[in-house]
């Protein structure tokens, strides 16, 4: 009987060896972990979702608190469909509004509004304590450093 991997390497597959299949597993699992301890602090201490949240950090990075859609699901690497999922329960909740752009009848807007600012002046000393707890503080200092580097590295390699 042929395994799979047997079959599958008259296709000239690069399989993982031996380490890198444990590294890339190790991977899921903790990424997995990080987001899941992440998700459940944010919406027991403030209801928001980790998705909601990182949208309320982008819009608040910028002078006017807000962004053009589709730059916000670029930068969060959001589907277009699933961002807008995500403003439409924080639009009900009144967290942030959609506005046309300016010049531009085609593109849409996110703007946060003091009702979002104030959720995330709340929820944002938490956030940071848990993603201490889970990943910051667990790993060394280099040891963060190269988990940064390597995902940056990853981000500007797809980016494009």
């Amino acid at each position: 009987m042929s395994t799979t991997q047997d079959v599958l390497a008259r296709d000239e597959v690069r399989w993982l060896d031996a380490d890198q299949q444990v590294h890339w597993r190790a991977f899921l699992t903790g990424s997995a972990i990080v987001t899941a301890a992440l998700s459940a602090q944010l919406e027991a201490d403030s209801g928001l979702s980790l998705s909601e949240y990182e949208v309320l950090v982008r819009l608040s990075e910028t002078s006017d608190h807000t962004l053009r859609m589709s730059q916000l699901a670029d930068g969060l690497v959001h589907s277009r469909s699933r961002l807008t999922h995500t403003v439409s329960r924080m639009e009900r909740r009144g967290l942030v509004e959609r506005q046309a752009c300016e010049g531009d009848g085609r593109g849409v807007n996110c703007h946060m509004t003091d009702k979002g600012f104030q959720a995330l002046v709340e929820a944002a000393p938490g956030h940071v304590m848990a993603v201490r707890r889970v990943l910051v503080d667990v790993l060394s200092e280099e040891q963060f450093a190269a988990l940064g580097e390597a995902m940056a590295i990853v981000t500007e390699r797809f980016r494009d």
